[in-house]
Order: structure tokens, then sequence, then C-alpha cells
């Protein structure tokens, strides 16, 4: 096994990964920044050192610290987590030239994966189904219009280098494709550096659906199932949850051949989601694939029995997947819930701050990943993601009445979260029904929150003398 880990990240994602290479007896390397000196990832692994500023591109962006970091302590691998430099293909390249074992894929792969517009050409020549629209990426405007003649409106366009819903705009019809082009265009070079775009048909009232794999250096690659992601704003998951109700059984063992049929394609190893939309008459369509751990892999982790981050440092490690296919049995039912400091009364706006009091939820079938603490600060400079509430249990609906009790129990006081619209969607008949798709806050969310209104004024009433 490994001796020694950089872990190129913060937060709960750095934290979960020092816990699984502490059960592995492997030693642990944390970096952080000048706004993260009394974080718990800099408190918990073996070895901390400081990076750089609290801006993330003089910190956790800076790809020379880091590295010179791992050699200094020693490290023989790197663990880039999710976000920051985690799908960096020339990141991974240089892992690898400084001698690093780099934890994921290589920076071929990920260069491959991540242009979406070549994972939809690698995908097709796969056999596996994409979404009508460009081979390649879109010249100009007028190309862009020419296509979406061809596959009919309303369409997406789409940074080749984006991800998280960022660098994405729909046009409905051929007056707003003009805008539509320069807005994403000028969000994908401010977010990516890149203004390469694709076109393709938008998916009315779809499912977004993921299927977990991982993938081995002896040529295993192996899936564990579907998440269900369609509780998103902006593209931006909220709640995931696993198995989804939208799939039978036949469709559920079509669309894991297919996301092992994509991996295999690119040379997969490490860890990775193949991302489909599933339209309402039951067909899916690939969309990207991502080439790190998700956010929401405890979802998968917790129905699987399967502990995702030590299977990154076996086959970092050079060793076989514990399990096979056969192997892979989806057990009872899963949901996170995203807790975000931010204000969904002021369209959601991040708000850091000072947690003043913590009391995390508990009990059987409970899981929460955080690295808050009592008097920890939530910094501006970085995502808004402060706790994953996740529960476990043996049916969808005891899940969502444990996930109810989970976050009623949960007390997070400083600033906003968006804790009390995520107890309210357990609640409404829509998702208790699992009669939902992507489009469902948009929606439902001024319900929600008048409801959220009204709670807030109930509790001020019943304080009142």
């Amino acid at each position: 096994m490994l001796k020694r880990v950089l872990i190129a990240n913060r937060g709960e994602i750095a934290l979960r990964i020092i816990r699984a290479c502490r059960e592995l007896d492997i030693e642990t390397v944390a970096v952080w920044s000048a706004a993260d000196e009394s974080a718990l990832h800099a408190q918990m692994a073996t070895r901390s050192l400081c990076i750089g500023p609290a801006k993330a591109a003089d910190s956790y962006l800076n790809q020379k610290a880091i590295l010179s970091a791992a050699l200094a302590c020693r490290c023989d691998a790197l663990h880039p987590g999710y976000g920051f430099l985690s799908e960096n293909p020339d990141f991974a390249g240089r892992c690898v030239q400084a001698g690093l074992k780099y934890i994921g894929p290589s920076g071929d792969v990920i260069r491959k994966l991540g242009s979406k517009a070549s994972a939809r050409a690698l995908a097709r020549n796969a056999g596996v189904p994409v979404v009508p629209g460009s081979d390649g990426p879109v010249k100009d405007v007028r190309q862009a219009r020419e296509l979406a003649e061809a596959v009919g409106y309303p369409v997406l366009l789409k940074a080749s280098a984006g991800g998280g819903g960022r660098g994405m705009r729909q046009a409905d019809d051929a007056q707003s494709l003009e805008r539509a082009w320069q807005e994403a265009r000028a969000e994908a070079v401010a977010c990516f550096g890149d203004d390469e775009l694709y076109l393709e048909k938008l998916v009315v009232h779809p499912r977004h659906i993921e299927f977990q794999i991982m993938a081995d250096t002896q040529g295993h690659v192996v899936h564990l199932g579907e998440r269900d992601c369609s509780i998103q704003r902006r593209r931006q998951k909220l709640v995931e949850e696993s198995p989804s109700k939208a799939l039978t059984p036949a469709l559920r063992a079509e669309m894991g051949t297919a996301a092992v049929a994509a991996a295999k394609a690119a040379g997969y190893v490490g860890a990775g989601t193949v991302e489909f939309v599933l339209s309402p008459d039951g067909q899916f369509y690939f969309i990207e694939m991502n080439t790190r751990i998700q956010v929401e892999h405890p979802v998968t982790e917790l129905v699987t029995g399967i502990d995702l981050v030590k299977e990154q440092l076996r086959i970092a490690a050079g060793l076989p997947l514990s399990f096979t296919q056969e192997d892979v049995q989806v057990k009872g039912h899963a949901i996170e819930c995203r807790i975000n400091a931010e204000d969904p009364e002021r369209d959601f706006m991040p708000c850091p701050g000072t947690t003043t009091f913590l009391h995390l939820p508990g009990g059987p079938g409970v899981r929460v990943d955080t690295a808050l603490y009592t008097g920890c600060e939530v910094s501006p400079y970085y995502d808004s993601l402060v706790a994953k509430v996740l529960v476990h249990a043996p049916t969808r609906l005891e899940a969502v009445r444990r996930m109810r009790r989970a976050l009623e129990e949960l007390i997070i006081e400083g600033y906003p979260t968006n804790a009390p619209l995520a107890h309210l969607i357990m609640h409404d008949r829509s998702f208790v029904q699992g009669q939902y798709d992507t489009g469902y806050l948009d929606q439902n969310l001024d319900r929600l929150l008048d409801l959220v209104r009204t709670c807030d004024h109930l509790m001020e009433g019943e304080e009142k003398p």
C-alpha cells in the first residue's frame, strides 16, 4: 500500500480522505491556506503545511506550491479530492512527472473526458446513446443556429471544458440563441479559460441519473449502481438518492452496461461517474463523465457497503478492485442533502460567517460529513457547502422519514443555511412520491420558500410570552 499521501483539498472531502488513510495506516499531509489555519483537515492530518494566502488561486490552485509540499514531505501519492485541481489534466501529469502516484485517471484521460465534445464522440463510438447535437465544438453562432434548426429547439449551449452547471445556457428559439451564445462563451472563458462550446438538444423534463464506476489497472471496470441527482438548482445538485425510483431493473442494467462501456472506451482507471439524462419516455443519453470522486459518493457507499475512497487508494497502489460486478449488491435506500451556507430568500447568496453553535444529528442510519465545529469560520473564499447529511434505511419512505428527523436535529447557528428548504422538500408530495425531474425546484421554489417563512413565523410565535 501507499505510505504517505498529500491531500490537495480542504473541508469535508479532505477529512474523508484522511480518515480512510488512517484506517489503512497511511500517513497524510494536509495543505492549507491562510484562511484555513484552524481548519479540521489541517489539525487531523499526520502533518500539515501552509501553501499560500486565502485566495484559491494562490493556494489550493497553486500547483507549484502543492507539488513542492508533496516532495518536501516525501509523499508517494497525491489525492486531489473534488473541485480545485481534481480535473486538471496538466496537474495530473505534473504529479506523475514528479514521481508521485496521482489518485485518479491519467492526465490524458482527464483531458479526453474533460472536453465535453470529445467525451460525446467517445461515448458515441462506444455505442452509448448521446443527446442529438454537434459532433464537436461549434465554431460560431451561425453554425450553432444551423445545428439548432436541425435538431430542433430548445437547445443547450455548453462549455466543452465546463462543469457544475457553469458555461451553460438554454436557447428556446432563434431569437434567444445569439444571447445564449455570448453568455455561455463569456462564462466559459471566465470559469475555465476556454471559450469552446458545443450544442445539444435540450431533453425536456428529464431525470439526472449518474452511475458510479470503479476501474483498476488490471482492466476490471465495475459499476456500483446509480444516483438520482434531479433535485438541483441552476444545475447544482441539492439532493441525491439511490436507487432511483425512475429506473426499472431492466433499464438500470442497460444504463449500467452503457456506463461501463464508456469507461472502458476511455481507458479509465480510478473512481468516476458517468452521467445521463433520462427522458420521460425512458430513453437515456450520455452527457458527460466526471473524472474524480463525487460530492455525493457517500450515497453509493451506504447502499453498497463499499468504501470508495479506500478503493481509490488500493487502485493507486496497483492493487485490483476488492470486488467484482457480481459482488455489488444495492441494499436499502440512501438520501443525501447538501447543506450550504447560503440564504434561499436572497437568491441563495453565499453567507460566510462564524459557526456560533453546532449540533449534528445522529442515531441509526444517519451519517454527516462535515468539517464544521462550534467556533469555526466559514470562509468567503471557497464553496458554500458546509455539511452533507445522509441517511440509510430499508425502504425509500423510511429513508425520507429518517432524513426529516435528521434535519430536525441539525442545528447550525451563525449564518443562514438551506437546511429548512431541504426539510420541506422531504415533506413535499412530489418528492415523497418520487415524481420529480430537474425542473422541480424551478417549478416549486416560490411555494416552498413561502412555507419556510410560514414555519419561521410559527416558531417565532411559539417563543413569545
